[in-house]
């Protein structure tokens, strides 16, 4: 085992941002793993009535059938699951972990079908040996398929809600008018991207003007990539008040004026 393997991880983003990941146990890994087999075995299950009937036509058809549909079953479930809740499968979502770039860019697709592919190899001989001794030797406990795609998986404990300060003393937020995007924002936006927002709110009056204003500019633009926003949402409105109108509506929950 190396000694040099650590809790946490610190990467820099190319925009400047920070973030400190904590990486996630064994213990952890091991359970959601678990959640995860009984889901595919679940799945499994009734695809299984079908290959009972195939089984009539031909036994050679139906275990063609059953290999090739277990495969694209336990892959394809792990692949989209970890593509659409932004590197969760069911089992990572109940255990708090995710799948993150270890560069902190955000996941590609072939990052996700990379790691997922490999895990075949990190299943050998049995019980995980080549994956659960990778993961031991490295640094950051990344198994075969973790290193080849560059992920790392994380734990994230819960969040506290933020100190209503942050979002200062104005009650309008132009944002709320339009609940479609809204709601778009609140899926699009990764909890890390919310976390360091509200953290540079919270902590906005200790930087110097220039690096305000380019820090609030990043994220502003960040924010406005991930949706279209009404020209009347911004106008007007400055990149560090509408961070703060992003943030305001990842966190607290109010009804749009005039409801």
């Amino acid at each position: 085992m190396s000694d040099d393997r650590v809790q946490s991880w610190q990467v820099r983003t190319p925009e400047g941002v920070t973030f400190s990941y904590r990486l996630a146990s064994p213990v952890l890994r091991a359970v959601a793993l678990s959640i995860d087999t009984a889901v595919v075995a679940a799945a499994w299950s009734v695809v299984g009535i079908f290959l009972m009937l195939l089984s009539i036509v031909g036994t050679d058809v139906a275990n063609l059938v059953a290999v090739v549909g277990y495969f694209l079953l336990s892959q394809g479930y792990r692949m989209i699951a970890e593509w659409r809740w932004r590197g969760q499968t069911l089992g990572k979502r109940l255990m708090r972990l995710r799948v993150v770039d270890e560069r902190g860019l955000r996941l590609t697709f072939s990052q996700i079908a990379l790691r997922n592919l490999l895990r075949f190899v990190d299943v050998l001989p049995g019980a995980y040996l080549v994956g659960g001794a990778a993961g031991l030797l490295s640094r950051r406990s990344q198994r075969l398929g973790d290193l080849a795609a560059g992920t790392l998986v994380i734990w994230e404990p819960p969040e506290p809600a933020p100190d209503p300060s942050v979002f200062g003393n104005e009650k309008y937020n132009s944002l709320r008018a339009h609940p479609p995007v809204v709601a778009r924002l609140r899926q699009a936006v990764d909890p890390r991207e919310a976390r360091a927002a509200w953290q540079a709110l919270a902590r906005r009056e200790r930087l110097d003007a220039e690096a305000r204003v380019r820090l609030f500019s990043v994220l502003a633009n960040h924010f406005r990539s991930l949706t279209p926003v009404p020209a009347e949402a911004i106008e007007g409105v400055s990149d560090e008040q509408f961070v703060r109108n992003v943030v305001d509506v990842l966190y607290v929950n109010r009804a749009p004026a005039g409801e």
